[in-house]
C-alpha cells in the first residue's frame, strides 16, 4: 500500500465523508478514472503519491470545473507532475518544527504559545503543505495515549503557556470524544487561556461540523477556529453554512491563507476572498507567503509580488479584509511580517508617509519651531 492510499482506521479519527453521492479520493488511478489527470502522467504521478499524501474530498471534487484547465480547486488538490521537482533550497521541514519539538506532538516556538499535534492525517492534501512529509502516513496517524499524556503533561510544567494551537493533520477529524478529551484536558489547565484550532474542514467537509462538534468546542476557555482558504470557490454554500453554525454558537473564526502563483495571486481574487470570508464573519488572520516545502517551486511568487498584492488590497478593501502578510523563515526562526513598508525615514528627522494611490507626505514626531502661545 502506497503512501497515498494509507488513512487511520482507528475509531478516534473517522476519515469517512458524511457525503453520499460519491467518496473521496486517495489515489492517482481514482483521479484518473474520475477524469481529473491525464492517464499518460499516471506512472510519473505514482511516484509523486508515494513521497506525498493524496486525498480530495468529494465536496471538493463537486467544486471542480472540468472545462477549466486551470481550475483553482484542482490545482490546490490534484497531483502534478512538477512535484517531482526539487531545489537544493526546499526542505523537509521548511519551517523546522523539529527543532522545536521538545515531545512528540509539541512544538513550542515561541514562549507563550505552542502547537499541540494530536492527527497527522487530514481529509485532503494540499499540495503546497509544508508539512506534507509528515502527514498522511497511517502507521502515526494519532499520539498513542502515553503521547498524548506526555504532551499535555509539557504542557502542564510550562506556566508560561497560554496559547494552545490544536494542529496537525486536521484536528478537526478526530471523533468528537477523543476532541472533547483533549478539549477538557486544557480547560482544566488553569494558565491556558486560550485554545486555537486550525482546520479545512468547514470547507473541504462541511457536514463534520455538527450539533455534538458545537457542544465540544464550547467551554470556558476562549476558543477560536482558524480557517484555512485560499480561493473564493472553496466558499461553497454547504461551507457558509458550517461556518455559520460555528460564529453562531459563539466561536469566533479567524481564517488563514497561502499566497499560491496561479490561484489566487491576483489582486480580484485575493479582494474576492477577503471580503467573502468577512461577509460569513471570519477575519482575515495570516496571508502566508509559500514555504519552501519539497515539490512546491510551482506555487511560489516573490515576495516582492506578495507586497503589491497586499499594497494594492490596503486600498480597495475595508481594514477588516486585510491579513498581516508573513514569511516562516526557513530553518525555525518562525513568523515576521513582511507586508508593504508604508512609512520610510527621511533626512529631515521625519518620515514620509505613502498613501494607498502611491503619493508621498512628510510627516514629524515633533513641531520644530518654538510654540508662542500659552493657554490660560
Amino acid at each position: 500500500m502506497n503512501k497515498a492510499q494509507q488513512h487511520s482506521t482507528r475509531a478516534i479519527v473517522n476519515l469517512k465523508t458524511s457525503h453520499t453521492s460519491q467518496t473521496s479520493v486517495h489515489s492517482i488511478n481514482a483521479f484518473a478514472d474520475q477524469g481529473y489527470l491525464n492517464t499518460e502522467d499516471c506512472p510519473q504521478l505514482e511516484q509523486v503519491a508515494e513521497r506525498f499524501s493524496v486525498a480530495i474530498t468529494p465536496q471538493m471534487l463537486d467544486l471542480i470545473d472540468p472545462a477549466n484547465p486551470n481550475d483553482p480547486i484542482a490545482k490546490q488538490f490534484v497531483p502534478n507532475v512538477l512535484e517531482l521537482q526539487n531545489h537544493n533550497d526546499e526542505l523537509r521541514d521548511p519551517i523546522g518544527d523539529t527543532q522545536h519539538s521538545p515531545v512528540t506532538g509539541i512544538v513550542h516556538r515561541y514562549p507563550d504559545r505552542l502547537l499541540l499535534t494530536p492527527v497527522r492525517v487530514c481529509p485532503v492534501y494540499c499540495r503546497f503543505c509544508f508539512r506534507r512529509e509528515h502527514v498522511g502516513n497511517n502507521a502515526d496517524a494519532m499520539l498513542s495515549s502515553d503521547e498524548l499524556q506526555a504532551a499535555l503533561n509539557y504542557i502542564r510544567e510550562h506556566d508560561e503557556v497560554w496559547e494552545v494551537i490544536l494542529s496537525g493533520g486536521d484536528p478537526l477529524l478526530m471523533s468528537p470524544r477523543r476532541l472533547q478529551e483533549i478539549v477538557t484536558a486544557l480547560e482544566n489547565i488553569r494558565h491556558v487561556k486560550v485554545i486555537r484550532i486550525h482546520t479545512r474542514v468547514p470547507v473541504v467537509d462541511p457536514t463534520r461540523i455538527s450539533r455534538q462538534l458545537i457542544k465540544v468546542l464550547k467551554c470556558s476557555k476562549a476558543v477560536y477556529v482558524v480557517l484555512h482558504s485560499n480561493h473564493p470557490n472553496e466558499l461553497s454554500a454547504n461551507a457558509q453554512k458550517a461556518c455559520a453554525m460555528l460564529v453562531e454558537n459563539g466561536i469566533p473564526m479567524l481564517s488563514q491563507t497561502v499566497l499560491l502563483k496561479g490561484i489566487n495571486d491576483n489582486p480580484v481574487t485575493l479582494e474576492a476572498l477577503m471580503r467573502t470570508l468577512v461577509e460569513n464573519r471570519i477575519k482575515p488572520y495570516y496571508l502566508h507567503h509559500a514555504d519552501r516545502a519539497r515539490g512546491t517551486s510551482h506555487f511560489r511568487t516573490t515576495i516582492k509580488e506578495g507586497q503589491e498584492l497586499l499594497r494594492e488590497l490596503h486600498g480597495k478593501v475595508s481594514g477588516l479584509c486585510q491579513p498581516e502578510y508573513v514569511l516562516d523563515i526557513p530553518g525555525g526562526a518562525g513568523k515576521v511580517p513582511i507586508g508593504p513598508n508604508w512609512l520610510t525615514a527621511n533626512n529631515d528627522n521625519g518620515y514620509t508617509a505613502t498613501d494607498y494611490n502611491g503619493c508621498q507626505h512628510d510627516y514629524k514626531d515633533q513641531y520644530t519651531d518654538t510654540c508662542k502661545t500659552t493657554l490660560d
